[in-house]
């Protein structure tokens, strides 16, 4: 078939490619079982309210849902105490970094993450048509903030900062972030990925929502995939300043949040029992991995989020295949550019325990 009608940056475009699946692993490897911790998945499941509400709500799968969702916006806004006008939802977050780089980006910009970074940052600016520099950053320092600062220009659309950081697990202080924000140019985007903000202890401490509301430059970027348990639905959203969401909303395809995903985040919003559970959970996991690892003689370091980055004793490919034969899936972060650590999520206490056993029995050769 010709490419000669396709657009020059798809020829040699490289998508995300996901691993093999839980079925596929245990047809390979011959297993009953296998625990996976390695996509940092709620360990809790979905949310028992949010099931129930997407239940009732597939009865209306025939319906369109409002565009622009417009329940789930309010929902989310009484939640977070913020004004109606300043949330936008999406399919996922990455939506709204896609949203988000098509509204602001313009011809010769460019976007600003540090290196070893979610990856869609990089391919959805690419996507855009715009640049996407990296500034280098060591995984076991605290984020590279002032670097990201003094690579900023007049030409620089947007300043990623992902907050806590996948894969290290480090977070950045609100008084630091708006230190960012004070010194980035004044059309410059200061983007803050907080996918993992619910995890960090004190949340308060870190969540760059007042920031968001205060300035015209900032944005903040959840997700119900993780501590809502709804990775499954495709479900963000975005807190800004008015008119960086009134764009984005016109910017919007219509309709890319269906009616029982939109339910199923209504709910989970209400579902105080279950998110207090996950977080219960996760800080008792950490907690827990964080001692198992360093047992094993592993090295780990902080995380504010609901996993752990650790470099262990020996290789760390041969780790990963070692325990995915025993059927545990973990992250190796080679795609990362980090091939000696790997990334593991925190499950629940008997799969922490499984995964903790079946790492000794690895180590051991």
């Amino acid at each position: 078939m010709s490419t000669r009608r396709l657009r020059p940056v798809i020829q040699d475009f490289k998508p995300y490619v996901p691993g093999l699946s839980i079925d596929e692993i245990k047809a390979k490897y011959g297993l009953t079982r296998v625990v996976k911790l390695a996509s940092n998945e709620n360990p809790l499941g979905v949310s028992p309210l949010a099931r129930k509400a997407a239940e009732r709500a597939a009865a209306l799968g025939f319906r369109y849902p409002q565009n622009h969702n417009p329940a789930l916006v309010e929902a989310i806004a009484a939640r977070l105490g913020a004004p109606v006008e300043n949330v936008v939802v999406g399919h996922g977050s990455d939506e709204m970094i896609d949203l988000l780089l098509r509204v602001v980006g313009r011809d010769g910009d460019h976007v600003i993450c540090w290196s070893h970074a979610f990856s869609m940052y990089r391919l959805t600016a690419k996507l855009c048509g715009l640049e996407c520099r990296e500034v280098p950053r060591d995984p076991d320092a605290p984020l590279p903030l002032e670097a990201l600062a003094q690579a900023a220009d007049e030409k620089t659309a947007v300043v990623f900062v992902t907050s806590p950081d996948n894969p290290t697990g480090r977070a950045a202080r609100l008084d630091e972030l708006r230190a960012l924000a004070d010194r980035l140019p004044g059309d410059t985007i200061l983007a803050v990925d907080e996918a993992y903000v619910d995890f960090a202890r004190p949340l308060e401490a870190h969540g760059a929502l007042p920031l968001a509301l205060e300035r015209e430059n900032v944005i903040a970027l959840r997700t119900f995939s993780k501590a809502y348990g709804l990775a499954g639905f495709r479900l963000g959203f975005g807190v800004m300043p008015p008119w960086l969401a009134q764009a984005m909303t016109r910017a919007r395809i219509p309709f890319t949040i269906g009616v029982a995903d939109e339910a199923a985040g209504i709910a989970a919003l209400t579902d105080e029992v279950f998110l207090a559970a996950t977080l219960e959970a996760v800080h008792a996991g950490i907690d827990r991995l964080t001692a198992g690892l360093a047992e094993l003689g592993c090295s780990v370091g902080p995380s504010q989020a609901n996993f752990l980055m650790f470099t262990p004793p020996r290789p760390a490919r041969d780790v990963f295949q070692g325990l995915l034969e025993r059927g545990v899936i973990v992250r190796p972060l080679a795609s990362f550019g980090l091939p000696e650590r790997i990334r593991v999520s925190v499950g629940t206490e008997e799969e922490n325990a499984f995964f903790l056993r079946e790492l000794a029995e690895v180590l051991r050769g």
